[in-house]
């Protein structure tokens, strides 16, 4: 255990509390994976809480959270929840039993505990199931995943992060409830779907999709030759998703850019031109093409904007009279193109050159 949070229990031990590290930090601790989002439970009020962390940050259901370092905390006070609405728990109380809590919670390998000593407390068998390869649901899975769908892809994203398999009577019940993802909001399943497209184990996130029906509910296709890539929108462009996914502006944008890139199979310098380098790195580790080779390209362009070229309008306008001044985009382009060929260098007087000898092709 890390000497923080080692401290951070101790602080509430000290003032007569218990507390426990759970949920996947002492889950992927256990599988050698390092994390950096620590889930603590105790038996401290909120109120209390805030006493013994002044400058944390209180959190609407019952609980606080800061930042150490790297490390990113939230505790909150051990409850059993009585009544949901739109999978949000509105009723719950607080408890000072931390079984209590654990039946609660969702899957057996995110409710292994430990204490101050580091020590592992596992009440609800997720030893076991680490041990199996198993992502199995505390209580039974029908009810649960109706209290709250988001667990269907919670499961599924979770058996890809780890590699591991569902428990059986969950896949059953993920498998005739999957349509209840979509009473969830756009927001939430683009949250699951980034995580599963950005895990190691992808395709077997996406194999799972496909198995429980939720591929079809989501009208997502084209996924079956997905190349693995560390990039969202690299992952995205590569799928068909007819289904309204809240991307931003820019990320449509950058997977169009993409997609247009692999489907043309090309990555020529015209390309990495048009497209940046940013888009044609991304593309080309889809197309299998040496990065070094890309920012080779990238570094060779005499240009890497049209607004390098240099010449101003009004020297075109000079060269080719006012009365033409409309096709100066026309000309900029195919200097543009010129450049970037090698055809002309990027020097005033050979455009400026250029364009008097060739201007009455553009003015017929």
């Amino acid at each position: 255990m890390q000497k923080i949070i080692k401290q951070i229990l101790n602080k509430i031990e000290n003032v007569g509390y218990e507390a426990y590290v759970i949920g996947g930090y002492v889950r992927d601790l256990l599988v050698g994976i390092s994390s950096y989002d620590i889930d603590i439970c105790t038996n401290a009020t909120p109120k209390e809480l805030m006493m013994i962390f002044p400058n944390a940050s209180s959190k609407n259901l019952g609980g606080i959270d800061f930042k150490v370092k790297e490390y990113h905390i939230e505790i909150t006070t051990y409850r059993e929840e009585i009544k949901y609405k739109n999978r949000k728990p509105i009723e719950f109380n607080y408890i000072n039993n931390l079984v209590k809590d654990l039946e609660r919670r969702d899957f057996t390998i995110n409710a292994i505990c430990m204490n101050s000593q580091g020590e592992i407390i596992d009440l609800v068998g997720g030893i076991e199931d680490l041990s199996n390869l198993k992502v199995k649901m505390i209580g039974d899975p029908t009810f649960k995943i109706k209290e709250d769908p988001l667990r269907i892809l919670r499961a599924i994203r979770l058996a890809t992060h780890l590699n591991f398999n569902l428990d059986s009577p969950l896949y059953k019940a993920i498998e005739e409830n999957s349509q209840l993802i979509l009473e969830l909001s756009n927001v939430r399943i683009k949250e699951e779907l980034d995580k599963i497209l950005l895990s190691n184990h992808v395709k077997k996130g996406l194999n799972l999709l496909n198995e429980l029906g939720i591929m079809n509910l989501l009208n997502i296709s084209n996924w079956q030759d997905i190349i693995p890539v560390k990039n969202l929108e690299g992952m995205y462009a590569q799928i068909k998703i007819n289904y309204n996914i809240p991307f931003t502006k820019e990320e449509k944008s950058n997977i169009t850019s993409i997609r247009r890139i692999i489907n043309a199979n090309e990555l020529d310098k015209f390309t990495i031109y048009n497209y940046g380098l940013y888009l044609s790195l991304v593309a080309g580790e889809i197309l299998n093409m040496d990065k070094k080779t890309i920012n080779k390209i990238y570094k060779s362009l005499p240009i890497h904007d049209k607004k390098e070229i240099n010449i101003k309008a009004d020297k075109i306008i000079n060269i080719i009279g006012s009365e033409h001044a409309k096709k100066i985009s026309i000309i900029l382009k195919d200097i543009e193109n010129l450049i970037i060929n090698g055809k002309i260098r990027n020097k005033t007087s050979d455009i400026e050159k250029y364009i008097k000898e060739h201007k009455s092709e553009w003015i017929i």
